[in-house]
């Protein structure tokens, strides 16, 4: 955004133009949200930047409609600057009176307030409120009128959504020119509500970003139709590697998942000892039973098997439930390295490139991994919570190093490509965890790697999923959801996605 302002201003547009569209149409959304203007009141707290300087003016557009609309000054005057002390000089003649701010005083003006704006720090903002700004933020939050937050809301970061100490918390915000990723990344998004973008007249062709936001509508552009001469082996043959005497189950979800998304023709490829259990749960695909160890799971001696099993598919799937035995492992390093098909690495499988991400640069096809906050930390040799700090830097840490397509897991889904590009997907949520969830989704994304290039198979894999979780959230909560219920649900999604 700020690369944006400077674009703007260098083509010709006053920044206090932009200013004057941003306030006004905050303005706006205050007015909404009250109901009108007649006999409300409005407090809007303000800082000394840009933010502020948004703040002046919807107070001006407020009271010039008959608001009674008072601001409470987070700095001296003699600190603002540009545009935002333009603003405020030209504001007491609209009848909105700033005055400095004291705890006392605002307060008293909370408590007697219809609604507040926030306009003490932007986008720009990172690390902790601190001083008379976070004892403003945490006096909002205890006051009783709705907050509309500008931009952003005081004390989340606008580029990962972290909160370090006290920020506000807003019922609406409204966010100038385009979303911020702050909003949509947790925890920023609780304390955001709800988003309002409204444009201020910066042209489309100043606004650029490595990170897209997907939603419904773009499925139909990266998922074919079915053809009229479909058959089972031209609509998608996927291999799924996965299980082990404890997790047969994470096989069949997996299967399962390629299967409801499209995929004709699916094998399953399993520790000997499990293929009698594994075999009737999912009576579509074929099983084919691999060496294995005395604990259950893949052994080395099943590499030659895999390897021409992949030989014959065009996707294979790996990882879902194998365990993480020395073998295995070792077992899941050899067949990477032999098989020249595109891959979908998740679960236990991530952990055989542990403290090694650049292990799988070698790869002789595309791969794509889908690990959650802890997996992506042991990949990188980090903490989850280190990851989750800032999981836009992780992901994209993780595609450079890797080479692959790397899917974050979590609320919000990210994907990350090793040419740069990064997708945010704004679907699925707390209905998602359940055991399983994720294996369903390794055989979603594997069914439409067989049909489309990998970076779009890996969000439109995990939109899908997420809408999935959505559809069944409306109709069941978000409680006692399991996997299974999302392979039933994704049919009727992609049908949906893609009319």
């Amino acid at each position: 955004m700020a690369a944006a302002d400077q674009a703007a201003a260098e083509s010709g547009i006053p920044s206090r133009d932009l200013m004057d569209r941003a306030g006004r149409a905050v303005g706006r959304v205050a007015v909404e949200t009250m109901g009108g203007v007649y006999g409300r009141r409005v407090t809007v707290v303000c800082g000394k930047g840009n933010n502020g300087g948004d703040g002046f003016v919807a107070a001006a557009y407020l009271a010039r409609r008959g608001a009674t609309a008072g601001v409470v000054l987070l700095t001296d005057p003699s600190e603002l600057k540009g545009a935002a002390l333009d603003a405020y000089r030209q504001m007491p003649g609209s009848g909105a009176r700033a005055r400095p701010y004291r705890r006392d005083r605002l307060e008293k003006e909370l408590m007697r307030s219809d609604l507040v704006l926030d306009a003490m720090v932007g986008t720009g903002f990172s690390g902790a409120l601190r001083g008379d700004m976070a004892e403003a933020a945490a006096l909002i939050n205890a006051g009783p009128a709705p907050v509309v937050a500008v931009d952003i809301p005081s004390g989340v970061d606008g580029g990962t959504g972290r909160v370090e100490a006290e920020a506000v918390r807003a019922m609406r915000t409204v966010t100038l020119a385009a979303l911020k990723t702050g909003l949509l990344l947790q925890p920023g998004a609780q304390y955001a509500g709800d988003v309002v973008v409204a444009g201020i007249g910066i042209p489309d062709a100043l606004m650029k970003s490595s990170l897209n936001l997907v939603e419904a509508g773009d499925l139909g552009a990266v998922i074919p139709p079915r053809p009229v001469s479909a058959h089972k082996r031209n609509v998608g043959k996927v291999l799924v590697v996965a299980g082990s005497v404890s997790m047969a189950g994470a096989v069949a979800l997996t299967a399962s998942g390629a299967l409801r998304t499209g995929a004709g023709l699916v094998r399953m490829a399993v520790p000997r000892v499990i293929r009698p259990q594994v075999g009737p749960l999912v009576i579509e695909a074929l099983t084919a039973g691999m060496p294995d160890t005395a604990k259950g799971a893949f052994s080395l001696e099943a590499v030659p098997g895999v390897v021409d099993l992949a030989s014959q598919m065009q996707v294979m799937a790996l990882g879902p439930g194998i365990g993480k035995d020395d073998e295995t492992m070792t077992f899941v390093r050899q067949v990477l390295a032999q098989v020249d098909r595109p891959v979908v690495l998740d679960a236990d499988a991530i952990s055989a490139f542990q403290d090694n991400p650049e292990g799988l640069r070698s790869r002789p096809a595309a791969t794509i991994i889908t690990p959650h906050s802890g997996e992506l930390a042991r990949l990188l040799g980090r903490t989850a919570a280190e990851v989750d700090a800032d999981r836009i830097a992780a992901v994209r840490e993780a595609a450079e190093r890797t080479g692959a397509v790397v899917l974050l897991k979590g609320n919000r889904t990210l994907v990350a490509g090793p040419d740069g590009r990064g997708v945010l997907v704004n679907a699925g949520g707390p209905v998602l965890a359940t055991g399983g969830s994720g294996d369903v989704l390794t055989g979603v994304i594997a069914a439409l790697t067989a049909l489309i290039e990998p970076f779009a198979a890996a969000w439109a894999g995990a939109l899908l999923h997420g809408l999935a979780g959505d559809t069944l959230a409306e109709w069941m909560g978000d409680r006692g959801v399991l996997a299974g219920d999302l392979l039933r649900a994704l049919p009727l999604v992609i049908r949906q996605a893609t009319a």
